[in-house]
């Protein structure tokens, strides 16, 4: 590594999600950016896209599963359309979302997908993490970070509608509703063959008229569309609530500390959205009401009352662009346990620098964060990341365990390895501290001197330099 300059790696990234599946392949350049005396540290210099594919309907079999037969042979026609071996590959990410994650055999297709393709970061996104994912996508991160504001973005595939709300950068919140341009579709001949079951239940309660078998009548179809768009508006604070806002949530509710100043979209819908003909006379184009909602949301308040602002991606939003390795050393200052490594592609919660990390407010943020992802899986693992504190005494020291402690709950009850990443020089306290605290037998790592976003996933590997150090390659998910 200390001869090491500069290199170009391959990556890939898979997206399948409720209506479409893609790929794209990027070319990504590492740079080493530390002088011939210091600790090598690889940065990503570059990222150029080379190759997108088509996007593809997610195919699915009889039993509303997801054809792992028809997925691969869309992977296989794309890498070879692509010019790419699957052994040119040097790192990337699968990443199943939306209704397709609820699919039963999501977490298989992951894993099975993962070896197929190449030995990349695997993430059955549950509707947080997608949200999160998508608003990077869009770049609605950055430009929270560069407007110094609350940005929003609203992600509005086939199936449902992942908000992620930044403020200067950060994520303050995310959810999901079940609100998208498929939840009604139709065949060729513009009948009605599939109506989602919640939006079933609000054309009974509307009256609206509209069953499968039927012909589809715009204006039915625009009186549903203000509906969902209805709720997108509450989802960011803009209305009130009505009766079908908590229905139409996937998982839990969303609590916003400030309505956001500016929105974006990104997904599907969006696609339509920001295209000039989206106006255009042919509203059943794609065999469902996604125009019909897109031309809605135009109409919005959201419009109204907030900065619309433009993605830098809209329905390639969620794909990933790239797996990205950033190799680094921890600090020398470790708590480790031996038999809990190695670890890999264990995703990272980043609690924000402005919660004190010894009040309670740090262990709800934490908890928040770890209901984010789907443990159902007992292999899965969730690492929790902050920056610390400078210098900390005991006491201090003792009360960021505590809150740990309690906002890890949920790892600590199911007898998972408590992982810890501080950007202090903290962290062999802290992880004694822990050990100390925690019921005997469960495993801590805890390092520090390694910076993470939210988002990345973290190998960390044997110690090395006689078990001072421990060894980290930092997957950045790289966004257009």
């Amino acid at each position: 590594m200390e001869n090491f300059t500069k290199q170009e790696i391959l990556s890939v990234g898979i997206d399948i999600g409720t209506s479409t599946t893609q790929l794209v392949f990027s070319r990504i350049t590492l740079k080493n950016l530390a002088s011939a005396f210091n600790i090598a540290r690889v940065a990503i210099a570059g990222k150029t896209i080379i190759y997108r594919s088509e996007i593809y309907f997610t195919p699915l079999t009889a039993d509303d599963c997801i054809d792992m037969g028809a997925v691969m042979r869309i992977i296989d026609r794309e890498y070879r359309h692509a010019g790419i071996e699957k052994t040119d590959i040097d790192i990337g990410a699968v990443i199943i979302t939306g209704e397709t994650a609820r699919r039963a055999n999501a977490s298989e297709a992951a894993a099975k997908l993962s070896g197929y393709a190449g030995d990349f970061v695997v993430a059955t996104a549950g509707p947080h993490l997608e949200s999160i994912i998508a608003g990077k996508g869009a770049g609605a991160d950055k430009c929270s970070k560069e407007l110094k504001a609350t940005v929003a973005n609203i992600d509005i595939g086939g199936g449902t509608s992942n908000i992620a709300v930044f403020d200067r950068g950060e994520v303050i919140a995310a959810g999901c509703l079940d609100i998208g341009g498929r939840q009604v579709k139709l065949d060729c001949d513009g009948r009605i063959v599939y109506i989602n079951e919640k939006i079933a239940q609000v054309i009974a309660a509307e009256r609206l008229g509209i069953a499968v078998g039927d012909v589809a009548d715009p204006e039915r179809l625009r009186a549903l569309a203000r509906i969902m768009v209805r709720q997108l508006e509450a989802s960011v604070g803009i209305t009130e609530r009505d009766r079908y806002f908590k229905m139409m949530v996937t998982i839990k509710d969303m609590p916003l500390s400030a309505t956001p100043e500016y929105v974006m979209y990104s997904g599907g819908v969006a696609d339509v959205y920001y295209c000039q003909d989206a106006d255009g006379s042919d509203l059943f184009r794609y065999q469902d009401m996604g125009v019909i909602l897109a031309q809605e949301l135009r109409g919005s308040v959201l419009a109204e009352r907030m900065t619309v602002l433009k993605p830098e991606e809209t329905i390639r939003a969620t794909v990933v662009g790239a797996g990205s390795h950033t190799a680094d050393i921890s600090g020398t200052t470790v708590a480790y346990d031996r038999a809990a490594l190695p670890l890999k592609n264990v995703p990272v919660i980043k609690i924000p620098n402005d919660i004190p990390p010894d009040q309670p407010a740090f262990a709800a943020e934490v908890a928040k964060r770890v209901g984010w992802f789907d443990l159902s899986d007992v292999a899965s693992q969730v690492a929790v990341a902050f920056q610390g504190i400078q210098a900390p005494g005991f006491s201090t020291v003792e009360a960021i365990a505590r809150q740990l402690i309690q906002g890890l709950d949920l790892i600590v009850r199911s007898d998972r390895i408590i992982i810890v990443l501080v950007e202090q020089d903290m962290a062999k306290a802290l992880g004694q501290t822990l050990r100390r605290l925690l019921p005997q037998g469960l495993r801590v790592v805890c390092i520090d001197s390694v910076e993470v976003a939210e988002g990345d996933y973290i190998d960390i590997g044997n110690p090395v330099a006689g078990g001072m150090v421990l060894p980290v390659i930092v997957k950045t998910l790289i966004f257009k």
